[in-house]
Order: structure tokens, then sequence, then C-alpha cells
């Protein structure tokens, strides 16, 4: 009889595409979730909705909309950038490589070796990276305040009043 901690090259073949798929599919809806975020009020692609007032009424939806995309241009053109800086990629790669060590050193510890250690490594990056791009979905990478403001500024100026972002 077979020792039950030996087991065939076949079944040990099945385990790890099985394990492979469950990290697929854990990456699929992760990035899924990310493409959710990435629209919305809290969006660095968000734009400003504007109040009906007085001066909106009188140059009408189309010019408003023209004036909306003048101040955004104009605050592009001073430099100011809507994206904070690509939050996503930066903690997928904070989660990849804390987690990634976490798990290598976890794997040297508990006396896997050098193989068990690199395959850990790997794991826990792909779960680690997973997580981040996860995190910066839920928190959403919204503009910056700065350019926010200056946009607001300039629609007020302008005679608009801005009630949100969506």
């Amino acid at each position: 009889m077979k020792d039950m901690n030996q087991s065939s090259p076949q079944a040990h073949a099945i385990i790890c595409r099985c394990l492979c798929n469950r990290r697929v599919a854990l990456l699929a809806a992760c990035l899924s979730l990310a493409s959710c975020a990435s629209t919305g009020p809290d969006s660095s692609a968000a734009r400003p909705v504007l109040y009906p007032n007085a001066a909106f009424n009188r140059v009408g939806e189309i010019q408003a909309q023209n004036e909306v995309a003048a101040c955004l241009s104009r605050a592009n053109a001073s430099g100011l950038r809507a994206e904070q800086g690509n939050q996503m990629v930066q903690r997928a790669g904070e989660g990849a490589a804390v987690a990634g060590v976490a798990s290598a050193v976890g794997a040297l510890v508990f006396g896997r070796g050098a193989e068990g250690m690199l395959r850990a490594g790997a794991g826990g990056a792909a779960i680690g990276g997973a997580a981040g791009v996860t995190q910066a979905a839920v928190r959403g990478d919204r503009p910056s305040s700065l350019y926010r403001s200056f946009v607001q500024r300039c629609l007020s100026e302008k005679g608009f009043d801005v009630i949100g972002w969506n």
C-alpha cells in the first residue's frame, strides 16, 4: 500500500492546475472590481456637475459643457493633473512585494527549502498584488483637491455653480 504522504505525478499536476485556476480567477475578479472603480465621482475621470443657475440657463447645456472642458484644459495647462499618481499600480506593487517576501520567509522558516520558498513567494506576490489592486479600487483614485479647486474656481469666475463631481 502506498504511503499517504506520497502522491502520483498526475495528482500533483491536477492540484497545481486547480490552484493556478483559482489564482487566475482571483486576479480577474480584482481587475473587474478595479475597472468598476475607474468611473464615478471618485475617479480621476470625474467631471464637475453644474447647477442650472442663471449663467447655465443663459448659455445652455452645450456651451456650459464647453466651458467645463475649457477649465479642465486650463488646469492641465497650469501643470495640474487630475490624477494624484497611479495609485492602483503603486498599491499593487506594494502588496506584491510585502506578501511575496512574507510568504518566502514563511516557507523558509517552516523548512520548505529553496523550491518551496520560490513557490510560496510567487504565490504570495500574486495574492498581494491582487489585494493591492483591490484596495486601490475600493478607495478610488479621485482627482487631486488642488485640481478640483482650480477647475471649480475657473467655473465660478464664469458664473457657474459646481454642485459636485461625477
